[in-house]
């Protein structure tokens, strides 16, 4: 752990302290080129890159208060869109727990969590991602507010270093637009411990770009994405994936840098389908696709071909597809999903996204 974040005798006073009120907006990503696999503490073995999204995200409040008896456990009352859930409060519990030599007024206090998503949790749409970076932002700015600071390049990296620690994914949410995370020898300023922007290498292009997620299936999947990780642990193919990974987060941060649509949706496909390959291929061995989920690349590959216009898919650890394509083709790909893919979904659903701003803070 960087020694600039551990912080062991940064703690309140009982005689000063005022109660702190907290909330932030973060968004999922989608990763183009996907992290699988990881080792020490939730470190990254490839690098990735992803971009941000906007309608899909997470709401997390924060409400703090003093604690009678600091030396008891950690205090965390957790409601998760409306209802108690035992379940996520045991893992928040823990996560809080294992970040209190960096935020040691943890111990001191009460926090009341209150979180909500806009889209189905634990389907495959990165829920971890928005949740955890809106933790990871709440905590950062109670932090703030009872030690001072100011937000700026340093808070995000912390947000995105904390993001990291409760989900690996999640400390990608904490930028606008697009981010990477995981050392690459050929981009300055990367790291395994924290994400940074990347937008400003980007192509206008890719600025605007849309995302469409077609809800295949709303259900939990039943997998987790942290068990899948560990089967990359003693995969076969896990020495060549990681390095076949590296190579296209360089390959692709150029064709994105060069404003490549069709370049950059080659890989962002394969990616996808290599993903999806690593899960099929490990032991045991399992299958994420849905009998729709097919149905969809294929159509996707035969609109494509058709048409001649830039419509590619990607997936994450889930079932449902991602529909990534450029602005300005808004009109006519919408057309086709709301015409030949709404079918496909579950009750039609499908969540018209695209890159997004990034967190906000609400209050």
């Amino acid at each position: 752990m960087p020694d600039k974040y551990a912080q062991k005798d940064r703690l309140l006073k009982s005689s000063d302290f005022k109660p702190i009120s907290t909330e932030w907006r973060s968004p999922s990503n989608i990763a183009l080129v996907k992290y699988w696999g990881k080792h020490g503490r939730q470190l990254p073995s490839n690098p990735s890159v992803s971009f941000t999204l906007d309608k899909a995200n997470t709401i997390t409040s924060i409400d703090c208060s003093l604690k009678e008896d600091p030396a008891a456990d950690i205090s965390v009352d957790f409601v998760f869109e409306g209802k108690s859930r035992p379940d996520f409060s045991d893992r928040i519990k823990g996560f809080l727990s294992s970040v209190t030599d960096i935020f040691p007024f943890l111990k001191q206090v009460e926090l009341k969590i209150i979180s909500k998503n806009s889209f189905p949790h634990s389907s495959g749409i990165a829920s971890s991602a928005s949740s955890m970076s809106a933790l990871a932002l709440g905590l950062c700015e109670m932090d703030r507010q009872f030690f001072g600071g100011e937000k700026d390049l340093e808070f995000f990296q912390k947000a995105s270093y904390i993001s990291r620690l409760a989900s690996g994914s999640a400390c990608r949410s904490v930028y606008p637009i697009a981010a990477m995370w995981g050392y690459s020898r050929g981009v300055k300023s990367s790291s395994d411990e924290y994400a940074i922007p990347v937008t400003e290498m980007l192509h206008p292009v890719f600025h605007s770009f849309r995302d469409t997620i077609l809800v295949v299936s709303d259900r939990p999947k039943f997998v987790s994405s942290s068990a899948g990780h560990q089967l990359m642990d003693m995969h076969l193919f896990a020495s060549e994936r990681f390095q076949k990974a590296g190579k296209n987060v360089v390959s692709i941060l150029e064709s994105l840098r060069r404003g490549e649509v069709e370049e950059t949706g080659k890989i962002i496909e394969s990616e996808a389908l290599m993903l999806h390959a690593m899960m099929l291929s490990s032991n045991p061995s399992y299958i994420l696709f849905e009998p729709e989920t097919i149905a969809l690349l294929k159509k996707v590959r035969e609109y494509r071909a058709d048409t001649g216009i830039p419509l590619y898919f990607t997936l994450d650890a889930g079932p449902n597809v991602h529909l990534l394509y450029p602005d300005d083709q808004k009109a006519k790909v919408d057309q086709f999903i709301k015409g030949e893919l709404m079918k496909h979904c579950i009750s039609e659903k499908c969540i018209f996204d695209r890159c997004g701003a990034g967190p906000e803070q609400l209050r």
